[in-house]
């Protein structure tokens, strides 16, 4: 039997390094030298997130929050609520005391609008000095927003439009230009801050909302562009959203709304009563008596930037303030290839390559755009995440971790196509009806798509049992109508009806006759 000649030039390098060295893994010690940890001093919430940062961008080990409300009272009194600084300061006890157990290396204590606007404020920082024995860092209104941009731009790299970013003290605006930060500002109409100095009255506070816009004139180029919704009470909004549009994943990161559903849905909450709202989600009582403030808010940046659409965020001001305490060889990563490059190398079997299963289809792909390369990557590393299930849960359970995988930098659409890939690689069939909600996030090109991937990494699993090396011996190349297999002489290793059948499969999925040679 003639063979096709393989490929056997080297495997593209990839930016962040040689993976393919055998991994013992750090010393707990030295593992946990690597921890860094932000806490964040809001006017409503105190928060502690620890990363472990290893090789690759890091992903939280711990996140934990404490609603103390430390700014209700500020906008009355100009001074923090006495019951939300005994709160405060317990939380920050525990959370110090926590970071030394899990031997955090570099604790980052920001204090934001509350701290910094209450004549109590420097007061308070001392005494949380003192409980934490770490010094707190009271930011700027420049420092919040920049930081806000700069974990946003984490996940959306290409942001083009304006951020906002909700607190309980203030509104932090940056003008985004194709992943350039602009012109900011900071205003004082944070959702607790709205509450009281309106005396709960929301007309009076939507009021106040419109004089507050009226001085940030750049605001109006957003028209057109994308707005990009931080903060806690926005991504309780986003929950709203989601079950109110029917949106088939509950996924808050990059979900995006368009203009007109997200000011009428703000403007319906803005109006609506607590009891109303209480029956509409699960969220707690100290998030939706605030709620129809930060919808007032929203619906007055709508109405001013009217931008294309709404894009919710789970990165803000601590993701950035974490990447700001990385190595800029770390923050030049692209965090959704990183991501997966480290579940790959925590859960896969063997040092098989990405890049090598990339390379290995290519073929298949002669026209896609960057972004889909991109994305054809990232199912590669992922396409053994289910390797330690039960046969007969696999393709289920890795359609669902992949879809909801807690990583940066991909938008719902592409969440959806991900998950697709994974889930055909384990022999999930496209018309299941399990992904027929998600499916409907992608058009039927896209679809397609992401099956055909799924098909060709279970044909290169299945070559190669996941081993590496073995599959750059191989070759798929297009030959007028036909897909052709290319083999080696000494082709033993690679022959089986499971190779043959699964080769079959692919070659129909994209409207080709195989041959195997």
């Amino acid at each position: 039997m003639s063979r096709c000649k393989p490929r056997t030039a080297g495997f593209n390098q990839m930016a962040v390094g040689d993976h393919e060295r055998i991994r013992t893994g750090p010393s707990p010690a030295a593992a946990a030298a690597r921890r860094v940890g932000v806490v964040d001093i809001g006017s409503n919430t105190v928060r502690l997130v620890v990363y472990e940062t290893p090789n690759r961008l890091p992903m939280p080990i711990f996140n934990e929050k404490a609603q103390c409300g430390l700014g209700r009272s500020i906008g009355k009194s100009g001074r923090l609520s006495p019951r939300g600084i005994t709160e405060a300061l317990r939380s920050l006890a525990r959370f110090g005391r926590l970071a030394e157990a899990m031997a955090v290396g570099h604790l980052e204590i920001l204090a934001t609008a509350a701290v910094r606007d209450a004549a109590d404020g420097r007061a308070f920082v001392a005494e949380a000095e003192r409980v934490t024995g770490r010094p707190v860092h009271v930011l700027s209104g420049a420092e919040e927003a920049r930081l806000a941009a700069v974990g946003l731009l984490n996940g959306v790299p290409g942001a083009d439009g304006a951020l906002g970013d909700l607190g309980g003290g203030s509104l932090d605006l940056v003008s985004l230009e194709t992943g350039t930060i602009g012109a900011f500002a900071t205003l004082p109409v944070g959702h607790l801050r709205l509450a009281e100095d309106s005396g709960g009255d929301r007309t009076a506070a939507r009021r106040r909302v419109d004089e507050a816009l009226a001085g940030v004139p750049w605001l109006e180029a957003t028209a057109g562009r994308t707005f990009y919704a931080v903060g806690g009470s926005w991504r309780a909004l986003a929950r709203i959203f989601i079950e109110q549009t029917h949106h088939p994943l509950h996924v808050l990161d990059n979900y995006t709304i368009d203009f007109f559903d997200a000011l009428r849905l703000a403007d319906l909450i803005a109006g609506l009563s607590l009891n109303t709202l209480q029956t509409l989600s699960s969220l707690t009582h100290r998030r939706i008596d605030t709620l129809p403030f930060a919808a007032a808010a929203m619906a007055g940046i709508l109405e001013r930037a009217r931008p294309a659409r709404v894009a919710f965020s789970g990165f803000g001001m601590r993701e950035g303030q974490m990447l700001e305490l990385l190595p800029e060889g770390l923050r030049r990563q692209d965090p959704l290839i990183s991501a997966c490059e480290g579940q790959a190398e925590r859960s896969g079997r063997f040092a098989q390559r990405g890049q090598e299963m990339l390379d290995w289809m290519a073929p298949l792909f002669p026209a896609e755009t960057a972004d889909q390369r991109r994305l054809r990557l990232a199912a590669c590393l992922l396409s053994d995440i289910g390797w330690s299930e039960h046969p007969d849960y696999r393709a289920e359970h890795a359609f669902h971790r992949v879809l909801r995988v807690p990583y940066p930098g991909l938008s719902h659409p592409e969440r959806a196509a991900l998950a697709l890939a994974v889930f055909a690689r384990y022999g999930g069939a496209p018309e299941h009806p399990m992904t027929a909600p998600t499916a409907r996030l992608l058009d039927a090109a896209a679809v397609s798509r992401a099956v055909i991937v799924g098909l060709a990494l279970r044909l290169a699993h299945t070559l190669t049992g996941g081993a590496p090396g073995l599959l750059p011996q191989t070759r798929l190349k297009v030959e007028k109508d036909r897909l052709v297999l290319c083999l080696p002489d000494d082709a033993a290793v690679f022959l089986s009806d499971a190779v043959d059948r699964r080769f079959k499969q692919l070659a129909a999925a994209v409207g080709l006759k195989p041959r195997i040679g």
